[in-house]
């Protein structure tokens, strides 16, 4: 079967969701990138079946991840925020910890992407993804513009892709 073919097949599937935010500053009502990606993810047909707003605490990170790996009513999750290079940046350490299989292809595709719109500072990030007991993982940036780059230009258009490969 052609990647056009498994992706064609894979638009029938809808994933439920988990979409955590990591912010040290952030509230329920000021996160924009969280709230982006639930309304990206329920406009292409999917849901959100969790949402959580956490501080950038690698325990509870790690606590919240496990929850949502072995919640069944949990396909994918998406995180947003602690990807860069400060010290509290901590979320690229728990999640790579939990991959078994990483999907290195996104962070080289999200960096290449978003040095077309920021520029050198694109290195900075450290965007990752992989697959963790048989569920995708996403760790995107916490600015509004990465969210809508990576999840417009490169999550929404595979996940049912990745969801039928997974499940095989």
């Amino acid at each position: 079967m052609s990647h056009q073919e498994h992706q064609q097949a894979g638009k029938a599937i809808t994933a439920r969701c988990a979409v955590i935010t990591l912010s040290d500053t952030r509230t329920p009502a000021t996160d924009r990138s969280g709230a982006e990606i639930k309304r990206l993810l329920q406009e292409a047909g999917h849901t959100v079946q969790r949402y959580q707003l956490i501080p950038d605490e690698p325990g509870a990170l790690g606590a919240l991840l496990n929850e949502c790996l072995a919640d069944n009513d949990v396909d994918l999750i998406l995180t947003t925020g602690g990807t860069g290079i400060s010290p509290r940046d901590q979320t690229i350490g728990v999640i790579e910890r939990l991959i078994e299989i990483p999907l290195s292809g996104f962070g080289e595709l999200f960096r290449m992407l978003s040095w077309q719109q920021i520029g050198s500072s694109a290195m900075l990030s450290r965007a990752t993804a992989g697959i963790a007991q048989g569920k995708p993982i996403f760790a995107m940036p916490g600015s509004i513009a990465a969210v809508q780059l990576a999840m417009q230009q490169l999550i929404l258009p595979e996940i049912g892709h990745m969801l039928m490969l997974c499940r095989k």
